[in-house]
């Protein structure tokens, strides 16, 4: 059903030139995909930290201004704690311990990148819903315009961001669609009965879960009819979070979303989920085993390992040339078929037609 790139991972960390002399790239993971200038585009998210001197942990900040500001605390200091390689608890307080922006590079081929000169390629956080940088851009083609969703982190919260271009020479910031806690967002590239779609992700904390839902505008910037269309499953794959990848691919049988999961081993899968055309609240289909699963040692090791992830896609005909992020680190990308994937969901489908 899938084949990896044999070049993978085709982008590394040391790739990416950092935006500063004196930061590290720690992590160039799940890009947004776009075709621009008859070439193949990525708008990656990049994770940078500064280097980290001997004793202490040190990670950026957006400050007044929109300018860095470093925090560095002692490594033994008692109020720290660093459980988790992308976090750092001080007290009561959290922080990420990178910050990320989104970087723009291109290929002629879909597998040799490079950062062009002719357009600006970095884009980062702004304004007090993003003092904690940007992350996991979607890009959907609507109405021959770029709409972008992302993440936006502040100790406000996580909430998602819209822009819009229509030549990346001029990018415009809509703010924040949804707020906390909400991430995971994707537009659906075509209308439906004079609505616009989008599948998002808010999370409850002790009632409710990490699902996916659905939402629909009139203008793209306001959302209502908000509904939760698919939850975790216990003792599966997808057993503790799930959230959408990139734009829903509109195919004869309904709208075709390939999703991630999370176990609760803290291992992240994709799947593959099939809703209606007309109402695509309605499921029709959901992949009960992962179609990608991280098994690859760039997959299985690095920042944040087990993981694979994705918010980027080209379709051509029955092939999905998929870009996906792996272990919180590097970038891949493999090749798909719609027919195989509709295939592995025809049962369910079958007797979803019957009821």
């Amino acid at each position: 059903m899938i084949q990896r790139f044999k070049e993978n991972p085709i982008i590394n960390t040391i790739d990416i030139q950092p935006s500063l002399p004196s930061f590290i790239v720690e992590c160039v993971l799940n890009p947004g995909v776009f075709t621009f200038e008859n070439k193949t585009w990525l708008i990656l998210r990049v994770a940078e930290r500064p280097v980290q001197r001997e004793g202490y942990v040190s990670f950026p900040v957006y400050g007044k201004n929109d300018e860095i500001q470093i925090i560095e605390f002692k490594k033994d200091d008692p109020r720290l704690e660093l459980g988790d390689s992308r976090l750092v608890k001080y007290g009561n307080k959290f922080y990420l311990s990178t910050i990320s922006h989104l970087r723009l590079v291109c290929s002629d081929d879909g597998i040799n990148f490079y950062e062009p000169n002719h357009l600006p390629t970095k884009i980062y956080g702004k304004g007090p819903l993003e003092t904690y940088g940007i992350e996991d851009c979607r890009v959907s083609f609507i109405e021959d315009e770029y709409f972008l969703t992302y993440t936006q982190v502040s100790e406000n919260g996580v909430g998602v961001g819209l822009m819009r271009t229509k030549d990346w020479r001029s990018i415009k910031r809509e703010g924040m669609i949804f707020s906390p806690h909400n991430k995971d967002c994707c537009l659906f590239e075509n209308k439906i009965n004079d609505k616009y779609f989008a599948l998002h992700r808010p999370s409850g904390i002790e009632l409710g879960g990490n699902f996916i839902w659905l939402a629909s505008s009139y203008d793209l910037l306001h959302w209502g009819g908000h509904k939760c269309i698919a939850r975790t499953r216990a003792d599966s794959w997808d057993s503790v979070r799930i959230g959408a990848g990139a734009s829903p691919i509109k195919t004869e049988l309904g709208w075709l979303e390939i999703y991630h999961g999370a176990d609760a081993h803290h291992k992240y899968h994709l799947g593959a989920i099939l809703l209606d055309l007309d109402d695509p609240s309605i499921v029709l289909a959901r992949s009960n085993e992962p179609i990608l699963s991280p098994e690859m040692d760039y997959e299985t090791k690095g920042f944040f390992g087990n993981v694979v992830f994705t918010n980027g896609h080209l379709v051509d005909g029955d092939q999905i040339t998929m870009y996906y992020g792996a272990s919180d680190e590097v970038i891949c990308g493999a090749t798909l078929s719609i027919n195989e994937i509709l295939k592995s969901l025809e049962a369910q489908l079958s007797q979803t037609m019957k009821a």
